[in-house]
Protein backbone atom coordinates (compact mmCIF):
# COMPACT_ATOMS: atom_id res chain seq x y z
CA UNK A 1 0.00 0.00 0.00
CA UNK A 2 1.32 3.43 -0.99
CA UNK A 3 -0.06 6.25 1.19
CA UNK A 4 -2.31 8.78 -0.51
CA UNK A 5 -1.05 12.02 1.01
CA UNK A 6 0.61 15.20 -0.31
CA UNK A 7 4.11 14.40 0.93
CA UNK A 8 7.04 15.76 -1.14
CA UNK A 9 7.98 13.49 -4.03
CA UNK A 10 11.31 12.53 -2.44
CA UNK A 11 9.58 11.28 0.71
CA UNK A 12 8.90 7.59 0.16
CA UNK A 13 6.51 5.51 2.22
CA UNK A 14 4.57 2.26 2.13
CA UNK A 15 2.65 -0.23 4.24
CA UNK A 16 2.88 -3.94 3.49
CA UNK A 17 0.00 -6.39 3.30
CA UNK A 18 0.17 -10.06 4.23
CA UNK A 19 0.53 -11.11 0.58
CA UNK A 20 3.64 -11.90 -1.46
CA UNK A 21 5.94 -13.71 0.93
CA UNK A 22 7.19 -17.20 1.74
CA UNK A 23 5.93 -17.80 5.29
CA UNK A 24 3.69 -20.81 5.88
CA UNK A 25 0.32 -20.83 7.72
CA UNK A 26 -0.64 -19.32 10.05
CA UNK A 27 1.89 -16.65 9.07
CA UNK A 28 1.12 -16.78 5.36
CA UNK A 29 2.72 -15.16 3.68
CA UNK A 30 4.64 -11.85 4.03
CA UNK A 31 5.26 -11.91 7.77
CA UNK A 32 8.00 -9.41 8.64
CA UNK A 33 8.27 -10.03 12.39
CA UNK A 34 10.96 -12.14 14.05
CA UNK A 35 9.31 -12.12 17.47
CA UNK A 36 6.42 -14.41 16.49
CA UNK A 37 6.76 -18.18 16.03
CA UNK A 38 7.49 -18.02 12.33
CA UNK A 39 10.68 -19.53 10.90
CA UNK A 40 13.45 -16.93 11.09
CA UNK A 41 14.75 -17.88 7.65
CA UNK A 42 11.34 -17.18 6.11
CA UNK A 43 11.09 -13.83 7.86
CA UNK A 44 14.50 -12.78 6.59
CA UNK A 45 13.53 -13.78 3.05
CA UNK A 46 10.36 -11.73 3.41
CA UNK A 47 12.33 -8.74 4.65
CA UNK A 48 14.64 -9.04 1.67
CA UNK A 49 11.62 -9.10 -0.63
CA UNK A 50 10.42 -5.89 0.99
CA UNK A 51 13.79 -4.23 0.37
CA UNK A 52 13.84 -5.35 -3.25
CA UNK A 53 10.19 -4.61 -4.05
CA UNK A 54 10.38 -1.04 -2.77
CA UNK A 55 14.02 -0.44 -3.80
CA UNK A 56 14.84 0.57 -0.27
CA UNK A 57 18.14 2.39 0.30
CA UNK A 58 18.92 -0.01 3.13
CA UNK A 59 17.41 -2.37 5.67
CA UNK A 60 14.56 -0.80 7.67
CA UNK A 61 15.54 0.22 11.20
CA UNK A 62 13.36 -2.10 13.26
CA UNK A 63 12.33 -1.40 16.85
CA UNK A 64 11.61 -3.55 19.89
CA UNK A 65 8.08 -2.23 20.35
CA UNK A 66 6.84 -2.12 23.95
CA UNK A 67 3.54 -0.14 23.84
CA UNK A 68 5.21 2.89 25.39
CA UNK A 69 5.88 6.51 24.46
CA UNK A 70 9.60 6.47 23.64
CA UNK A 71 10.65 8.08 20.35
CA UNK A 72 14.21 7.38 19.22
CA UNK A 73 16.33 9.44 16.86
CA UNK A 74 17.83 6.77 14.63
CA UNK A 75 20.96 8.85 14.18
CA UNK A 76 21.68 8.27 17.88
CA UNK A 77 21.25 4.47 17.91
CA UNK A 78 23.37 3.02 15.11
CA UNK A 79 23.13 -0.75 14.79
CA UNK A 80 20.90 -1.25 17.82
CA UNK A 81 17.35 -2.55 18.32
CA UNK A 82 16.02 0.08 20.72
CA UNK A 83 13.05 -0.37 23.05
CA UNK A 84 10.75 2.24 21.51
CA UNK A 85 7.46 2.68 19.70
CA UNK A 86 8.47 5.43 17.30
CA UNK A 87 11.55 6.35 15.31
CA UNK A 88 12.56 9.66 13.80
CA UNK A 89 15.29 10.80 11.43
CA UNK A 90 16.61 13.87 9.66
CA UNK A 91 19.04 11.77 7.61
CA UNK A 92 18.37 10.85 4.00
CA UNK A 93 18.00 7.15 3.14
CA UNK A 94 17.39 6.09 6.75
CA UNK A 95 14.27 3.90 6.77
CA UNK A 96 11.96 4.25 9.78
CA UNK A 97 9.73 1.21 10.34
CA UNK A 98 7.07 -0.17 12.67
CA UNK A 99 5.34 -3.56 12.78
CA UNK A 100 1.60 -3.96 13.41
CA UNK A 101 -1.30 -6.42 13.27
CA UNK A 102 -4.30 -4.36 14.58
CA UNK A 103 -2.40 -1.53 16.31
CA UNK A 104 -2.26 1.73 14.40
CA UNK A 105 0.84 2.51 12.31
CA UNK A 106 1.33 6.25 11.82
CA UNK A 107 3.74 7.87 9.36
CA UNK A 108 4.91 11.48 9.68
CA UNK A 109 6.82 13.95 7.52
CA UNK A 110 7.29 17.68 7.41
CA UNK A 111 6.16 19.64 4.37
CA UNK A 112 9.79 20.39 3.48
CA UNK A 113 10.57 16.67 3.30
CA UNK A 114 13.56 16.87 5.64
CA UNK A 115 12.21 14.97 8.66
CA UNK A 116 10.24 11.72 8.85
CA UNK A 117 8.97 9.38 11.55
CA UNK A 118 7.12 6.09 11.99
CA UNK A 119 5.02 5.33 15.07
CA UNK A 120 3.38 2.22 16.52
CA UNK A 121 0.21 3.27 18.34
CA UNK A 122 -1.66 0.58 20.21
CA UNK A 123 -4.38 1.86 22.48
CA UNK A 124 -2.00 2.04 25.46
CA UNK A 125 0.59 4.08 23.61
CA UNK A 126 -2.08 6.22 22.00
CA UNK A 127 -3.66 7.00 25.37
CA UNK A 128 -0.26 7.68 26.94
CA UNK A 129 0.76 10.18 24.25
CA UNK A 130 2.99 8.44 21.70
CA UNK A 131 1.65 10.59 18.85
CA UNK A 132 2.25 13.79 20.78
CA UNK A 133 5.77 12.63 21.62
CA UNK A 134 6.44 11.99 17.93
CA UNK A 135 5.23 15.45 16.95
CA UNK A 136 7.49 16.93 19.64
CA UNK A 137 10.51 15.26 18.01
CA UNK A 138 10.09 17.42 14.91
CA UNK A 139 11.74 20.81 14.63
CA UNK A 140 9.00 21.77 12.16
CA UNK A 141 5.91 23.38 13.71
CA UNK A 142 2.86 21.11 14.03
CA UNK A 143 1.09 22.99 11.27
CA UNK A 144 3.82 21.89 8.86
CA UNK A 145 3.57 18.19 9.68
CA UNK A 146 1.74 15.67 7.49
CA UNK A 147 0.41 12.40 8.90
CA UNK A 148 -0.83 9.16 7.33
CA UNK A 149 -2.80 6.61 9.36
CA UNK A 150 -2.05 3.10 8.16
CA UNK A 151 -4.16 -0.07 8.40
CA UNK A 152 -5.47 -0.83 11.89
CA UNK A 153 -8.43 -2.57 13.48
CA UNK A 154 -11.62 -0.70 12.55
CA UNK A 155 -14.24 0.64 14.98
CA UNK A 156 -16.78 -2.07 14.14
CA UNK A 157 -14.29 -4.76 15.18
CA UNK A 158 -12.47 -3.23 18.15
CA UNK A 159 -14.45 -3.84 21.33
CA UNK A 160 -12.97 -2.59 24.61
CA UNK A 161 -14.00 -2.37 28.25
CA UNK A 162 -14.61 0.67 30.43
CA UNK A 163 -10.97 1.04 31.50
CA UNK A 164 -9.82 1.67 27.94
CA UNK A 165 -12.51 4.27 27.34
CA UNK A 166 -11.70 5.98 30.63
CA UNK A 167 -7.99 6.15 29.80
CA UNK A 168 -8.83 8.42 26.86
CA UNK A 169 -11.74 10.37 28.33
CA UNK A 170 -9.77 11.28 31.47
CA UNK A 171 -7.34 13.16 29.22
CA UNK A 172 -9.81 14.59 26.72
CA UNK A 173 -13.60 14.54 27.32
CA UNK A 174 -14.08 14.87 23.55
CA UNK A 175 -12.84 11.29 23.25
CA UNK A 176 -16.30 10.08 24.21
CA UNK A 177 -17.28 10.63 20.57
CA UNK A 178 -14.87 7.87 19.53
CA UNK A 179 -16.67 5.20 21.58
CA UNK A 180 -20.04 3.57 20.88
CA UNK A 181 -21.83 1.23 23.29
CA UNK A 182 -21.72 -2.39 22.11
CA UNK A 183 -23.03 -4.15 25.23
CA UNK A 184 -23.07 -3.40 28.96
CA UNK A 185 -19.60 -2.33 30.06
CA UNK A 186 -18.18 -2.64 26.55
CA UNK A 187 -17.53 -0.16 23.77
CA UNK A 188 -16.55 -0.10 20.13
CA UNK A 189 -13.47 2.11 19.93
CA UNK A 190 -12.40 4.11 16.88
CA UNK A 191 -8.60 4.22 16.93
CA UNK A 192 -8.55 6.42 13.84
CA UNK A 193 -10.78 9.05 15.41
CA UNK A 194 -8.83 8.95 18.67
CA UNK A 195 -5.59 9.49 16.74
CA UNK A 196 -7.03 12.44 14.82
CA UNK A 197 -8.25 13.98 18.08
CA UNK A 198 -4.84 13.62 19.71
CA UNK A 199 -3.07 15.11 16.71
CA UNK A 200 -5.51 18.00 16.43
CA UNK A 201 -4.96 18.86 20.11
CA UNK A 202 -1.26 19.51 19.37
CA UNK A 203 -1.91 21.44 16.15
CA UNK A 204 -1.55 18.72 13.49
CA UNK A 205 -4.50 18.93 11.11
CA UNK A 206 -3.13 17.47 7.86
CA UNK A 207 -4.09 13.85 8.56
CA UNK A 208 -4.77 11.27 5.85
CA UNK A 209 -5.66 7.58 5.60
CA UNK A 210 -7.52 5.72 8.33
CA UNK A 211 -10.07 3.80 6.28
CA UNK A 212 -9.02 0.13 6.48
CA UNK A 213 -9.73 -2.66 8.97
CA UNK A 214 -7.14 -5.31 9.70
CA UNK A 215 -9.67 -7.51 11.50
CA UNK A 216 -12.30 -7.72 8.76
CA UNK A 217 -10.04 -7.62 5.68
CA UNK A 218 -8.74 -11.16 6.15
CA UNK A 219 -7.09 -11.53 2.76
CA UNK A 220 -5.02 -8.35 3.05
CA UNK A 221 -4.01 -8.02 6.67
CA UNK A 222 -2.84 -9.87 9.74
CA UNK A 223 -4.95 -9.37 12.87
CA UNK A 224 -3.80 -10.36 16.34
CA UNK A 225 -7.29 -10.01 17.77
CA UNK A 226 -8.75 -12.21 15.06
CA UNK A 227 -6.07 -14.92 14.90
CA UNK A 228 -3.72 -14.46 17.91
CA UNK A 229 -0.88 -16.54 16.41
CA UNK A 230 -0.20 -14.49 13.31
CA UNK A 231 2.30 -12.34 11.44
CA UNK A 232 2.95 -8.62 11.26
CA UNK A 233 2.86 -5.98 8.51
CA UNK A 234 5.40 -3.16 8.22
CA UNK A 235 4.82 0.55 7.67
CA UNK A 236 7.93 2.37 6.54
CA UNK A 237 9.08 5.85 5.57
CA UNK A 238 12.29 7.54 4.44
CA UNK A 239 13.38 10.44 2.29
CA UNK A 240 15.80 10.31 -0.60
CA UNK A 241 19.00 12.31 -0.83
CA UNK A 242 18.62 15.34 -3.09
CA UNK A 243 21.08 17.39 -5.06
CA UNK A 244 21.77 20.92 -3.89
CA UNK A 245 19.96 22.47 -6.84
CA UNK A 246 16.79 20.41 -6.39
Amino acid sequence: MIPGWPAPAWVRSASSTRQGGVSQPPFDSLNLALHVDDRAADVMRNRQRLVEKLTLPGEPRWLNQVHGVTVVDLDDVPGELPDADASFTCTANTVCAVLTADCLPVLFCDRAGTQVAATHAGWRGLAAGILEATVAAFTAPPGDILVWLGPAIGPQSFEVENDVRQAFCDVDPAATAAFAVSRPGHWQADLYQLARQRLERVGVNAVYGGDRCTFSEVGDFYSFRRDANTGRMASIIWFEARKNNE
